[in-house]
C-alpha cells in the first residue's frame, strides 16, 4: 500500500515539475506579464523542478527493473506449476491404470474439451469418446468431468501448502 502512496507523490510531483516548465515556456512565447520574482528564487525552482523530474524518471527506472524481474519470477514459478502439473497427471494416470487412449482423453477432458471435439481429435467416434470417459471415472472413483479436475486441483493445492510451511 505505501508503495502506491509513494507512486502517487512522485506522479503529482512530476505533473507540477512538468507544469512550471510549460508554464514558463508559454509565458516566454505568449509574452504573459509576470509578476517580477527574484532570480536566485527562480533558479532554486527551476533547480528544484529538475530535480522532480529527474527523480521520478529514476524511480521509474527502478520500479520497472523490479516489475520485470517481477514478471520474470512469475513466470518461472508458473512453469514450476505446469511441470508439475503434468507430473501430477501422469502418476494419477499411471496409478489409476489407464490405457494410453484413455490417458489421452483424459488430458483432453481435463483441458476442456468436449467430447465432440475429443472424437475429432482423436478420428473416433463420440461413443467410443463416451465410453472411454466412463473408464476414466470409474478407475478414478469420480463421477464425472468436474471432480476428476477436482482431484488434481485439490492435489496442487495440498502440494502448495505443504511448500509454503
Amino acid at each position: 500500500m505505501t508503495k502506491r502512496w509513494v507512486i502517487l507523490v512522485l506522479l503529482v510531483v512530476q505533473v507540477f515539475c512538468a507544469s512550471f516548465f510549460i508554464y514558463d515556456i508559454l509565458v516566454t512565447l505568449l509574452g504573459l506579464p509576470v509578476a517580477p520574482i527574484n532570480w536566485q528564487i527562480y533558479e532554486l525552482i527551476e533547480i528544484g523542478a529538475a530535480l522532480g523530474l529527474i527523480f521520478g524518471v529514476i524511480f521509474a527506472a527502478v520500479a520497472l527493473r523490479q516489475s520485470l524481474r517481477d514478471t520474470a519470477r512469475m513466470q518461472s514459478q508458473l512453469r514450476v506449476a505446469s511441470g508439475a502439473f503434468m507430473e501430477l497427471l501422469e502418476d494419477s494416470f499411471a496409478d489409476w491404470g489407464l490405457t494410453p487412449a484413455e490417458r489421452d482423453v483424459a488430458l483432453f477432458a481435463i483441458k476442456g474439451l468436449s467430447t465432440q471435439e475429443i472424437a475429432a481429435i482423436r478420428s473416433t467416434s463420440e461413443g467410443t469418446v463416451k465410453a472411454q470417459t466412463n473408464a476414466i471415472y470409474r478407475k478414478a472413483g469420480v463421477t464425472g468431468r468436474p471432480q476428476l479436475l477436482s482431484l488434481f486441483i485439490d492435489d496442487l493445492i495440498e502440494d502448495g501448502l505443504k511448500a509454503a510451511q
